[in-house]
């Protein structure tokens, strides 16, 4: 088969496991810094995503090209899903701008996501600004898995963070307990949740999130270290930078890109990156044949 053929039967694949809905507004929350966390009722969508994947939303009429947002939580029973959004553009404002009993089309669930593998049980998740959602999203599988995960989850941001920062009641002995800023709902998951920033926000870590994850691989034992998988999402310079973490500690690490997109269904090749297979280079679609890929075939370097 050409490399046409399999790239078409990617897509078609895809193709066949994503919806068109038209979503109902269920609730907009704002946060500081021009965040908005928007509730959608889109139940074909929620039942069938996976951590990583993403939908492709119409903002407003007055606007045709969708927007690919990531998806932070969904709800099957209740058929929600949660979309964590910052504002860039007349896009975004616009979706910020809805109301409830708005309807929003959706394309989704779009997209391979994470894939954990129970051999190696303390995965360690780490999320960067918009890079954020999949990893709420990875939380609460492992919570729901059965599977006795060890999760660790380390976000980082320069502007407030997307929710209520409060002191963690999960102790991390091996940081120092002031730095005990925390997410309040993965912490009610009882998964140990951390966080960083460069900016003045009370109980982070002051630093890159790659700082405050070396200072725990740092310490653990070889052994310890075999237990250990890392998941990331954020923007590009965060995510090189956890690759040769992961490289210099020799663990796998699956991350998931941010790229623009236009189809966001694997028609339109805009989103393609260079990718590392074992039959040489080749250019991958972020939307279809992404968007988590093993990050050493991405950051080879």
């Amino acid at each position: 088969m050409s490399a046409t053929a399999v790239a078409a039967t990617s897509a078609q694949a895809n193709r066949s496991s994503l919806f068109v809905e038209d979503a109902e507004v269920i609730s907009v929350t704002p946060w500081p810094g021009d965040q908005f966390v928007i509730r959608l009722s889109s139940p074909k969508c929620a039942a069938a995503a996976t951590p990583g994947s993403f939908v492709h939303l119409h903002c407003d009429e007055s606007i045709p090209m969708r927007r690919p947002l990531s998806i932070m939580r969904v709800d099957a029973s209740g058929g929600w899903i949660d979309i964590l959004f910052k504002i860039v553009g007349d896009g975004l404002r616009a979706l910020g701008a809805r109301r409830p009993g708005d309807i929003v089309s959706s394309i989704g669930p779009i997209g391979h996501g994470f894939v954990p593998h129970a051999d190696r049980p303390a995965p360690l998740l780490i999320g960067g600004g918009v890079g954020i959602p999949p990893m709420v999203f990875l939380a609460e599988s492992l919570k729901d898995d059965d599977v006795e995960w060890r999760p660790l989850v380390i976000m980082g941001s320069e502007i407030p963070f997307p929710f209520e920062v409060k002191n963690s009641d999960l102790l991390v002995p091996w940081l120092d307990g002031s730095i005990s800023g925390t997410m309040p709902l993965i912490e009610s998951w009882n998964i140990p949740t951390r966080l960083a920033s460069q900016s003045d926000i009370a109980g982070t870590y002051r630093g890159f999130v790659t700082d405050l994850a070396h200072e725990w691989l740092s310490t653990l034992s070889n052994d310890e270290c075999q237990d250990v998988e890392i998941f990331t999402c954020g923007p590009t310079p965060m995510l090189k930078a956890v690759t040769a973490l992961a490289r210099e500690f020799d663990l796998p690490c699956q991350a998931s890109l941010e790229e623009f997109m236009a189809c966001a269904v694997g028609g339109c090749a805009g989103c393609t990156v260079l990718v590392q297979t074992d039959h040489g280079p080749t250019m991958k679609r972020v939307c279809v044949d992404g968007p988590v890929f093993d990050a050493y075939t991405v950051y080879p370097d």
